[in-house]
């Protein structure tokens, strides 16, 4: 049993990063325009992310501090604050998004206007984050976001065509559909940038911290991220697949947090429904405790500060005054008028932007012997690492002008 919790902070950094309401929302979109010819785009985003996730966890727990310290004392404060500003702004614009995705999921279960439930949804994760042990923290909501499996379960019991399926995303690299090549690209880069959001490598790095992760620990950090990022990408997968079998034929695209659960109400009716806004309520709940956490980890790290959920709020004020500060921000962009759909669609664009500030400087760190001794990045680390630089970047400068051709993707 203490093995099987072990991979808790793995799974939680899935369900709240791989599967937050920007990839619930993205991939069902995707699966309803595209079917699964993007599918190549989660295999691509998985592998990148357990790479630069593998790397960000092996410096916390070798070196003893969080990834984001050593990146201000190793490339300098100037490079260090294009890397906050960047993360930071980020950070903001996906807590919005986390916290309206609680309330549309709240509005699935209730039928009451999510503009109520988001200061409901802040309140909530505030007190979570203030009052709940990390280990729960991560054991629960980990858990509970399994609820999602359910997309799985009724994939098989659509009874879909599976030649048809493993056709789209195997042999059909391409969209067979009215879309434009631009607008294939764009969700492209969309999916990518959910799969790695910047917040996740944060947050898995000071969650280690906050765990005691020790050089003895790396077998189960490779572990959590193993076994967490692709039970993530799995999932997404799922739901991108269960679109294509239901509403791709049917000519519906995606547009509400309640046509990503329909496919689940066609294959068990209100009690797959039931279990399909659990895992809703449990992911975007889960993602927004990570960028919460995040965002103060991001601050506090930068800055010096006392940080950790291992310290009493008195000890480490400026850290909880942050994320206080974060979810204020939050929930004023959601009083905007926004849709929280649309801030979600911007928000894994715009990450997909931020991604070479995050991931070029974990790759400097993990192979600085100063703070690695041994446990610097071997060469086949060091081979695919350049790779993925080599594609984030192109996603980053491809990112704005797709989704100004495109009209976001409309």
């Amino acid at each position: 049993m203490k093995a099987l919790f072990a991979v808790a902070l793995g799974v939680l950094t899935a369900i709240g990063g791989f599967v937050d309401i920007g990839d619930l929302v993205t991939s069902s979109v995707v699966g309803s325009r595209f079917g699964l010819t993007l599918a190549w785009v989660l295999v691509v985003g998985t592998i990148g992310i357990c790479l630069f996730a593998q790397m960000s966890g092996r410096v916390a727990a070798v070196s003893g501090r969080a990834t984001f310290e050593i990146i201000r004392e190793r490339l300098g404060a100037r490079m260090a604050l294009a890397n906050l500003s960047a993360s930071f702004l980020i950070n903001l614009l996906t807590l919005a998004a986390e916290i309206g995705g609680i309330a549309l999921a709240m509005q699935l279960a209730s039928s009451i206007a999510p503009t109520l439930w988001f200061p409901v949804a802040a309140i909530a994760v505030w007190i979570v984050v203030w009052r709940v042990k990390f280990s729960i923290l991560e054991n629960v909501t980990g858990l509970l976001g399994l609820a999602l499996v359910v997309f799985a379960v009724a994939l098989f019991a659509l009874h879909p065509d599976w030649p048809s399926l493993a056709s789209q995303a195997l042999l059909q690299p391409s969209p067979d559909t009215d879309e434009s090549p631009a607008t294939y690209w764009y969700y492209a880069v969309a999916l990518f940038g959910a799969a790695m959001t910047p917040y996740e490598v944060f947050f898995f790095s000071s969650g280690a911290i906050e765990e005691k992760w020790k050089p003895k620990d790396l077998a189960q950090s490779r572990v959590n991220v193993l076994v967490g990022f692709p039970l993530g990408a799995l999932l997404s997968l799922s739901i991108a697949a269960c679109a294509a079998v239901v509403l791709l034929p049917k000519g519906i695209a995606v547009e509400s947090l309640y046509q990503t659960a329909l496919p689940v109400a066609q294959a068990f009716g209100k009690i797959g429904l039931i279990v399909a806004i659990l895992g809703f309520v449990a992911a975007t709940f889960g993602a927004s405790l990570e960028v919460t956490l995040s965002s103060g980890y991001t601050l506090a790290q930068f800055f010096g500060w006392p940080w950790g959920k291992f310290r009493r709020p008195a000890s480490a004020s400026r850290f909880h005054a942050a994320m206080i500060l974060s979810l204020v921000v939050g929930l004023a962009v959601l009083f905007t008028g926004v849709d929280p759909i649309q801030v979600t669609e911007f928000s894994v664009v715009f990450s997909a932007i931020a991604l070479p500030l995050t991931y070029l400087p974990i790759l400097i760190v993990a192979n600085d012997p100063k703070y690695m001794g041994d446990h610097v990045n071997g060469k086949a680390t060091n081979f695919f690492g350049l790779i993925y630089l080599g594609i984030i970047l192109i996603a980053s400068l491809a990112a704005i002008p797709l989704m100004i051709v495109t009209g976001a993707g409309a």
